[in-house]
């Protein structure tokens, strides 16, 4: 069937965040149930790796067990900003010669970080195949982890879309930049005309002050408000700062190197805005035309 193998990767997605419960758990074991966040920009160049990076030390930090999937199959990087040299990734997955557990790549602070390839342009729109071999792979995970990062590419390619739908929550990163906004607002009026996604959170980052990210919510709030029907909820900001230069040449994520910094603390903040340990919280669930979703894809 045409849409069985994008049924089934989301639905496996999905299925993380409804049935991978914490078997130790944090440090007050009250992780329910993993949360799969994508975590997504119009373009490259916004910080969007960083982002990942940065909050995924600071929830490991905290406690939980994060799995970062690259999910830009075709100039993956958060190998690089974790300093590993992994011998395989999802090339040779893809390809049939290693399963997930053989790429599966432990990261600083007890990070699980499941990696790409670069420059393998094959794999850039995978086929129903490749999405139910991942899927069965991603089943084998079941139970390990607490929160699930999804790093995509930037744009709006068919991948991006297929694992920002597949994901439970949709983190969008952009910078004050009028070209980051646009691209940004972009994909949430795709992601939401054309796959039906209506929440998002944003993260703004390289500010100089909360004003000017303050200013950056206005604006796309006013803009989807006026022509698309979403809901955008302001996660947070990361303020600029020179040590994230640093922290790139040094392949380590800047909450690592500089915890007490600024932008680490912002780090923290957004963890903490997520809500991790909420009871009450309830993310973007199955229910919602769910579907319908999946079956838009073309």
């Amino acid at each position: 069937m045409q849409y069985q193998g994008r049924r089934d990767q989301a639905g496996t997605l999905r299925q993380l965040s409804r049935e991978c419960k914490a078997e130790n758990g944090p440090q007050e074991k009250e992780m329910r149930a993993a949360r799969v966040m994508s975590v997504t920009s119009g373009k490259g160049g916004v910080g969007k790796t960083v982002c990942v990076a940065n909050l995924a030390v600071v929830m490991a930090r905290q406690g939980y067990r994060v799995l970062v999937i690259d999910a830009d199959l075709g100039l993956a990087n958060i190998d690089i900003y974790f300093g590993l040299s992994p011998q395989f990734n999802l090339n040779h997955f893809f390809a049939g010669q290693k399963s997930l557990d053989e790429i599966l790549v432990p990261a600083a602070e007890g990070i699980t970080v499941l990696p790409a390839g670069s420059g393998a342009q094959q794999y850039t729109n995978l086929e129903s195949a490749h999405k139910l071999n991942l899927m069965e792979g991603l089943e084998a995970l079941h139970g390990q982890f607490d929160v699930v990062l999804i790093d995509t590419e930037a744009g709006i390619s068919e991948n991006v879309t297929y694992f920002n739908v597949a994901a439970q929550e949709i983190l969008v990163v952009t910078t004050p930049e009028p070209t980051a906004i646009s691209d940004v607002y972009a994909l949430m009026k795709l992601l939401s005309t054309r796959y039906y996604e209506k929440q998002f959170k944003l993260i703004v980052n390289c500010v100089v002050s909360e004003n000017e990210a303050l200013d950056v919510y206005h604006k796309l709030t006013l803009v989807s408000t006026r022509f698309i029907d979403i809901s955008i909820d302001f996660l947070g900001a990361i303020p600029l700062d020179k040590r994230f230069t640093d922290s790139v040449r040094r392949q380590q994520a800047l909450a690592e190197l500089y915890p007490a910094s600024k932008p680490s603390t912002a780090f923290a903040e957004l963890v903490g805005n997520l809500e991790l340990r909420s009871e009450s919280h309830e993310p973007k669930g199955t229910q919602q035309f769910f579907w319908e979703r999946l079956l838009s894809f073309n």
